[in-house]
């Protein structure tokens, strides 16, 4: 074994506190990521109304874009890294946080020209009424400008956690979101710009961690980054968007997801009590309430990551296991208290952004406690799937990360509503979930059910 194999606390450390260092900074960052979102929607909810609600659902497939770019390149790059650096080649692993920072402002840029380009179009695609266009339109061609930094930011973090500084990780999340979070209540409350003022101050925010991420790359610990390593090879691309695809590919069927509920809800809401907007308005808040706990699974299977890879490249595959069952631990009682609450405080929930009728309070807490019945199983699949895509196996990985989403959700979310209305729409998200839980668990227990993740000799 390298020296490097030796010394890198990574494969010394107790994974317990491995994965405390590396988890809480990730869940702290995915949670700021989450309070961009939540605390937009609080100030326009509370300004605007439920047409300033429904507008930030509308753009939200765009925002779920961008965070899917910095997952294939920023997760991509950061698995690679640590893979490489855990097999004790120093030399080839700053290319893959070179490459990544270049394919990460790279797709940005693009990103921003085709919104620019194609806003309204966008828009209406995503399932945008006639009297909530002008709001999302306002929001998103100012919103797109941050794309950008947006990308490089959430991705770049990966790269920064990579590097042995979760802290740092998390701290360029956590001043963007403090700032997004005062400019919001100067811009919308006190100068009352509105929706504009919400966009303004979330790409400012987005720029100023993006700043710090940069300032990062610039003082890099385990290798020293060159020039070089940023130029983009046909072979370090490639084994970043391998190792980043699951990630990805669960953020585009996300994506997916979100057009088509905001079409169906559109579609059914209109000939249903609700109308239009009410079910899009309160399904945005949800989403986004929601990503608290998503976040908080999200930010464990990011800390689970780099120890996964190291280890399963350094060929400890006891700690690689240990690491697993340990973070799948601590979700399933992270899942419980979400299931409680949003059982019980539906209504207190949706109360916080701003006020409605008695059908959009009945419809909001309706589908809280439906939609999210099983919640008590969704931690499972982004678990499993990051641990495969950590190991190096991100054909599995990608397989499970579409489960929920591709194969279960889409198809019943076409299906049910021709037959049960808007109730369909509503059922469609635990019929989803206890599917893809029950398909994870089965492919994730043949797989830590193998021989050699049970060898006690290595030091743990």
């Amino acid at each position: 074994m390298s020296a490097n194999n030796k010394s890198n606390p990574l494969g010394v450390e107790p994974v317990g506190k491995l994965l405390r260092k590396f988890a809480v900074p990730s869940i702290i960052a995915m949670l700021v990521g989450a309070v961009y979102n939540i605390v937009d929607q609080y100030f326009i909810g509370n300004s605007v109304g439920e047409l300033g609600n429904a507008a930030t659902n509308i753009a939200f497939p765009l925002s779920i874009s961008c965070i899917a770019l910095a997952l294939l390149f920023g997760i991509g790059g950061a698995s690679a890294f640590n893979l490489t650096m855990g097999e004790g080649d120093s030399e080839t692993a700053p290319y893959y946080i070179g490459n990544s920072v270049t394919l990460l402002i790279g797709s940005g840029l693009i990103l921003f020209v085709i919104t620019e380009m194609f806003l309204p179009h966008l828009l209406i695609l995503f399932g945008s009424p006639e009297s909530v266009l002008p709001y999302a339109t306002t929001y998103t061609r100012i919103t797109a400008i941050g794309f950008p930094m947006l990308i490089f930011s959430a991705g770049g973090s990966h790269l920064v956690r990579a590097d042995g500084a979760p802290n740092f990780s998390m701290l360029c999340n956590l001043v963007g979101a403090v700032i997004n979070t005062i400019l919001d209540a100067v811009f919308v409350f006190v100068l009352n710009w509105g929706m504009a003022g919400a966009a303004w101050a979330t790409i400012i925010g987005q720029y100023v961690s993006a700043g710090l991420v940069l300032w990062y790359l610039f003082n890099y610990k385990t290798v020293k980054l060159k020039l070089v390593h940023f130029a983009l090879k046909f072979e370090y691309v490639c084994r970043c968007v391998s190792l980043g695809t699951a990630s990805f590919f669960n953020q585009v069927s996300m994506m997916v997801v979100q057009i088509i509920l905001n079409n169906s809800l559109k579609y059914y809401g209109a000939r249903s009590v609700y109308g239009e907007e009410i079910p899009i308005a309160c399904v945005g808040i949800v989403s986004k309430v929601s990503q608290l706990f998503f976040g908080s699974i999200i930010g464990i299977s990011q800390g689970l990551q780099p120890i996964a890879s190291f280890n399963y490249g350094a060929k400890k595959y006891s700690r690689v296991r240990k690491a697993t069952i340990l973070a799948l631990s601590v979700c399933a009682g992270l899942s419980a208290i979400s299931f409680a609450v949003f059982q019980l405080f539906p209504l207190q929930i949706i109360k916080i952004f701003g006020e409605g009728s008695k059908e959009y309070y009945d419809f909001a807490v309706r589908y809280f406690r439906i939609y999210f019945f099983f919640i008590l199983l969704n931690f499972v699949q982004p678990i499993i799937a990051n641990f495969f895509n950590a190991t190096g196996r991100p054909k599995i990985g990608l397989f499970l990360s579409l489960t929920r989403q591709i194969l279960f959700f889409i198809p019943l979310l076409l299906i049910l509503p021709r037959f049960f209305g808007i109730d369909g729409i509503i059922f469609t998200g635990p019929i989803a979930d206890g599917l893809a839980a029950v398909t994870t668990i089965t492919i994730g227990f043949m797989e830590l059910r193998k021989k050699h993740y049970w060898s006690e000799s290595e030091d743990i």
